[in-house]
């Protein structure tokens, strides 16, 4: 059985990387997309905060979801939408279709595919919840980085319309021969009680504890999103985005550094929470990401600097969908975790709108990055406050109280 667990858990990890190049590889196609559609950057980042915001509408019913479709049948699904997403904008002439097939399409496709593998892992390994999860959110984070460079090459080779049709078919095919793995555990399969203890939903939506988790997570995402949205065009600003370091463009190096950081983050800083604490980790994280985010902007036109600063951004970064989480239901409990961590999940949304069309407006009227960044900045210090002086008396205050509802 120990062996089935960790064939599927690959299986889904590889579902995660298939499907993971809409939001990761979207910087690429911006400098081109903007030109061909004639329209500024602003406008065109509604298509990257439709994307993250449908995506993290899935999360809210991931239960529904999960009870009345086969696991496998739903990630497959999810990898069609997605796949499609790309093959459809390759025809299309429009910004609007281009909100519709891109962010629509690809939100919604994404987001069915994130659902089913959390919640197919995390029955897999029920024990091991935060793990899993963790897991799962590092595939998606780290899946980009083998397409990274076969797509700039061959956007700068055969165009955007073309590329997107090739990946998108490659999605569809990768995805569905990974997902064909998947298997649904069976009744041997080590449960938990199915008196799990904690608060349900409805309660948990009216604590103050819980909004101020999804205030400081959607500030982290904002961070985050504004760099993966728009590292193309920070790039560009900044003259790196045609250079070279030992032979490779800059700006795929970087992603690729990025991808990995955003991975390695996710399960690292969980285990290291595990050990020094849940807001202890968030304070330390959060400040490591403002320094990266300092030390780039005031060293950004060096290429070396810039690609491996990026990193330590990603890896200050990404740790929010594996802290959160655990801290979410180490303070609610067990009873409805999923549909806990699904609304809370819905901050990432917020953080697309803020990191997406809001900055690049920013940037547009101001005509620099440094307001966006000290925005970024600014965010990333008041949340590591936050978390050490605010919520953890309050989660501390919170669970000394009667605990169970």
């Amino acid at each position: 059985m120990t062996a089935v667990k960790w064939q599927q858990m690959i299986a889904g990890l590889l579902c995660m990387g298939a499907i993971s190049s809409p939001q990761y590889v979207w910087t690429l196609f911006t400098p081109v997309l903007k030109t061909d559609f004639n329209t500024n950057a602003a406008a065109l980042q509604i298509t990257f905060s439709l994307l993250i915001v449908l995506q993290t509408l899935f999360s809210p019913i991931q239960g529904w979801i999960a009870q009345h479709i086969l696991p496998r049948n739903l990630i497959m699904l999810g990898i069609i939408i997605t796949g499609a997403s790309w093959v459809v904008t390759a025809h299309v002439h429009s910004l609007n279709m281009l909100y519709l097939t891109y962010g629509g399409l690809g939100g919604v496709g994404t987001g069915i595919v994130y659902v089913g593998v959390v919640s197919l892992l995390m029955q897999w390994f029920p024990k091991n919840r935060g793990m899993a999860a963790g897991a799962a959110a590092a595939g998606y984070g780290m899946g980009a980085m083998v397409t990274t460079f076969p797509i700039s090459h061959l956007l700068a080779a055969s165009g955007w319309r073309n590329t997107m049709t090739v990946f998108g078919l490659v999605m569809i095919v990768a995805g569905l021969i990974a997902a064909f793995f998947l298997k649904t555990p069976v009744q041997d399969a080590p449960q938990e009680s199915v008196e799990a203890q904690g608060y349900t939903t409805g309660y948990v939506v009216k604590t103050p504890l819980f909004w101020l988790m999804f205030f400081m997570m959607a500030t982290m995402a904002t961070s985050g999103l504004m760099v993966t949205s728009q590292l193309a065009q920070i790039a560009s600003d900044f003259g790196v985005a045609h250079l070279s370091i030992l032979g490779l463009a800059a700006l795929p190096l970087a992603m690729t550094l990025d991808r990995v950081a955003n991975g390695v983050t996710r399960p690292l800083f969980g285990w290291v929470s595990d050990h020094l604490g849940r807001e202890q980790t968030m304070a330390f994280a959060f400040t490591l990401e403002a320094i990266a985010l300092t030390c780039w902007l005031a060293l950004a036109n060096h290429p070396v600097a810039f690609v491996l600063l990026s990193g330590v951004v990603f890896l200050g970064w990404g740790e929010i969908f594996s802290l959160f989480p655990a801290t979410l239901t180490d303070t609610f409990g067990t009873r409805d975790a999923s549909r806990n961590y699904g609304l809370l999940y819905m901050a990432q949304g917020v953080g697309a709108i803020f990191g997406g069309p809001l900055a690049a407006w920013l940037h547009q009227a101001s005509g620099n990055w440094h307001p966006v960044f000290a925005l970024a900045i600014g965010g990333d210090l008041l949340t590591a406050f936050l978390a050490f002086a605010v919520l953890r008396p309050m989660r501390r205050r919170f669970m000394q109280s009667t605990y169970r509802a």
